[in-house]
């Protein structure tokens, strides 16, 4: 039997209640009290952490993320902060002069935002740009939000496009004057683009993986609900394979729930048929089979989220659509038949309201046993989110997207809109369930500058002073609650997980700073002197 107690901390049990100790016996949390009362019911042989008067947490469970994608980018071009295309070409031009060996095949780059650009034009990078980083490669780099990417001619070739060439179904390419794509790539166009970088081996793969979850665990989390999956470019068998091999070979204790994506719905009906759901499912390894996974428009940055009004500083566009209602209903009807949770990005007004209506056409009886999630649900009026409380629908939320979106959110849909969007406050008040994450690697995985983003509603630099629209502000306990027993709940384990309490799992993360305490600027910095997971301590600071 294994035995593990923490002693002399502050350990958060529930909103207004804390202990100070906790004993946990092969894996679940047996008793939580006292120190005096932890000593005398573990006796011997038990491992003990002293705390030194920390402040102790659940485990943070990331509500959506890609951790696979986080492992990929920290092996690739990353681009993040450039500060124009110029500084986009020069640093692309440095990795494939560094990285020859990698970069035989072409370059892969991720990490762009126009519209952090203050040299230069603050517009999307074109062919003409990537062309001075290689003529005889493919290059393909990523704006920071993955639904769009700029791409060179010898990509455009490779793909097999000309002059008038007809468009990819649910994506885009921009074109020239004259007919030739750009090099623009936007939504379903971007993921052809993408697969024109060879892919890495089975091997290599892994270790990417296990490097993600190594950074994850150092920064807290516990669990993360992944969409891998169908997302990143390798085959839905291989990637099972992969996960499941990272876990069973011991690299990594980090609880992975899969959210899969499917290019259609034959393919999904496929898989439930192949006995692949039953053969990977293994909680006891911490790797579960989760929702599916849809994506229905694009993101609010790229100018693609699906909007009921034209974008305000985009007269006629009102987004893409990156998924027909027709379509997501087959989706969901064979969902619910095999009894699966659906998890839906939807960032604008119209795709949050497609996606409450698709549930809402395939809900029996108007209830949501199924726990289906609107993925972001960003842009928002206060009748859609009295409507998605009302179907009792799950929201997974990514409060860090606030650091940068708040600056163009008013410009994109006006004040009036963005004053009932990304609204954290209203949810809760409403009793949404609601799940945080942060949907690395768009942005980075560690939680606390999330949590600080839905606690302040402030950017990384303290703006605006008082917090933007402070009326969706919500305190640290109904931060941290999301972060881990509400997206427990997401997940169905919201009595075994999220919660430090007797029968819960022994996931717990002890922090380097009182998080209730400090100054509301330091919740961004803080880090976890220890991660615990299943009683067992798999990172130590």
């Amino acid at each position: 039997m294994k035995k593990f107690a923490l002693v002399n901390g502050k350990i958060y049990v529930e909103r207004g209640r804390f202990a100070q100790a906790l004993y946990a016996e092969d894996g679940l949390i047996r008793l939580v009290g006292r120190d005096d009362e932890i000593g005398s019911a573990a006796g011997r042989g038990v491992e003990i952490f002293d705390c030194e008067g920390r402040t102790v947490i659940p485990g943070l469970n990331d509500s959506h993320m890609h951790l696979l994608g986080v492992g990929m980018e920290m092996s690739q071009l990353r681009l993040n902060g450039a500060r124009s295309v110029g500084e986009i070409v020069a640093r692309s031009r440095k990795f494939l002069a560094e990285h020859p060996d990698l970069c035989r095949h072409g370059v892969a780059g991720i990490g762009w935002n126009q519209d952090l650009f203050d040299e230069g034009e603050k517009r999307l990078p074109n062919r003409h740009d990537l062309d001075k980083i290689s003529a005889d490669v493919p290059i393909v780099v990523e704006r920071v939000c993955r639904h769009i990417a700029a791409v060179n001619t010898k990509a455009i070739e490779m793909l097999g496009l000309g002059k008038n060439s007809p468009q990819y179904e649910n994506g885009e390419f921009e074109l020239e004057a004259d007919g030739f794509p750009s090099g623009v790539f936007k939504e379903q166009a971007v993921v052809h683009a993408s697969r024109l970088i060879p892919p890495h081996s089975a091997a290599e793969y892994e270790d990417m993986f296990v490097k993600a979850a190594d950074y994850a665990v150092a920064h807290g989390l516990t669990s993360v609900q992944s969409n891998d999956a169908g997302f990143v470019p390798v085959p839905v068998g291989a990637l099972l394979e992969i996960v499941a091999r990272a876990h069973a070979g011991g690299r990594t204790a980090l609880r992975y729930r899969h959210q899969m994506t499917f290019r259609g719905v034959g393919d999904f009906e496929d898989f439930l048929r192949g006995g692949a759901r039953e053969k990977y499912h293994d909680p006891a390894a911490h790797v579960e089979i989760g929702p599916l996974k849809l994506f229905k428009d694009g993101s609010l940055g790229g100018r693609s989220a699906a909007m009921s009004r034209d974008y305000r500083d985009d007269p006629g566009n009102r987004g893409v659509e990156t998924l027909s209602n027709e379509e997501m209903d087959r989706f969901c009807r064979a969902a619910r038949d095999a009894g699966v949770q659906v998890i839906t990005h939807a960032i604008g007004d119209r795709a949050v309201a497609d996606t409450v209506a698709c549930y809402e056409r395939v809900m029996e009886g108007g209830k949501n046993p199924l726990r289906h999630i609107v993925n972001h649900c960003q842009i928002t009026d206060r009748p859609l989110l009295e409507r998605i409380a009302a179907d009792r629908l799950c929201v997974a939320y990514q409060p860090i997207f606030l650091d940068y979106d708040m600056h163009i959110a008013e410009s994109r849909c006006g004040a009036e809109l963005a004053s009932t969007s990304y609204a954290f406050g209203t949810a809760a008040a409403l009793g949404i369930p609601v799940g945080y994450g942060t949907d690395a690697p768009v942005e980075d995985c560690n939680p606390f500058p999330c949590i600080y983003s839905a606690v302040t509603r402030m950017d990384r630099l303290g703006r605006p002073e008082g917090g933007w629209f402070p009326q969706e502000k919500v305190d640290v306990e109904t931060a941290i609650d999301a972060y881990t027993a509400g997206s427990a709940y997401l997940e169905f384990h919201e009595r075994d997980k999220g919660r430090l309490k007797p029968g819960f799992v022994a996931d717990l993360a002890v922090l380097d700073r009182d998080i209730f305490a400090c100054p509301i600027e330091q919740i961004r910095e803080i880090l976890p002197a220890a991660t615990v997971i299943g009683g067992e301590i798999v990172y130590r600071r």
